[in-house]
């Protein structure tokens, strides 16, 4: 374990604030918390790139585990999607975990980071047109589980934007969608986590860590909030622009 010294409220509360809005964005909408605070991390508050995924994927044990009770409190999980999501999710995030050290996923992430703006413009389209008196129940489970846990584990990052839209765009209920893909993420991220520290031991434990947990934490009660009282036709609006918008970003970086 990493010597952590005194903590300081004073070097700690920019993680905290990166932390909390990550977390706000994730909870409410079932994506975007590594991407959010992995990018504020590097861009904004200079964590090395190393060193910032690490530790959001160990603060994201805390924040999910939190995000998803406070989404099972507001009975915004679909406990059947449940079951069928979180064995595959496992199974895909213990996988891109071992083979990270052998393959650069990095190239593959612009292709992914295109299909997933394809599926944010496809979402908005959807949410413009916004039909339904009645939800659908996803078909395809079982292998998004699959494919957002290897990503999220390999790419870092992956679970909510592929999860999330690819059961929006089947039809299903956005409260309920992002509350069960929240709730999974925690069983998700505690194998990847177990995974990585079997790895490379507690280096990634740092207050850049301890200061997103605290901040993810205590946001996660309101996205929980938010996800049960927004309309859905304005949840779809915001997956499909938060998802388009970081992706496009996420484009950007890797050709410049």
């Amino acid at each position: 374990m990493p010597d952590l010294g005194i903590l300081n409220l004073a070097d700690i509360w920019p993680f905290i604030l990166a932390g909390f809005a990550a977390q706000m964005v994730d909870g409410a909408l079932g994506m975007a918390f590594g991407v959010i605070s992995s990018t504020l991390l590097v861009s904004v508050l200079g964590v090395p790139p190393a060193q910032a995924s690490a530790g959001v994927h160990l603060a994201e044990v805390f924040t999910t585990g939190a995000s998803g009770l406070s989404h099972a409190w507001h009975r915004n999980i679909d406990w059947s999607l449940f079951a069928r999501l979180v064995v595959p999710g496992v199974v895909g995030g213990v996988l891109g975990a071992y083979v990270l050290s052998n393959i650069d996923a990095g190239l593959a992430r612009p292709l992914v980071m295109a299909y997933l703006a394809i599926i944010g413009a496809m979402l908005l389209y959807r949410a413009w047109r916004f039909p339904p008196h009645k939800f659908d129940d996803p078909r395809v489970v079982a292998p998004l589980g699959l494919a957002g846990g290897f990503l999220d584990a390999a790419g870092g990052g992956g679970w909510g934007p592929v999860v999330t839209s690819n059961l929006l765009i089947q039809g299903s209920e956005p409260r309920k969608t992002i509350g069960t893909v929240s709730a999974s993420e925690f069983f998700l991220t505690v194998s990847i986590s177990l995974t990585f520290i079997l790895t490379l031991g507690f280096e990634a434990f740092t207050k850049a860590t301890i200061g997103l947990l605290i901040g993810g934490v205590l946001a996660a009660p309101f996205g929980a909030i938010l996800a049960k009282n927004v309309r859905p036709r304005i949840l779809l609006f915001m997956v499909g622009a938060v998802l388009t918008l970081t992706s496009a970003f996420s484009i950007w970086k890797a050709l410049v």
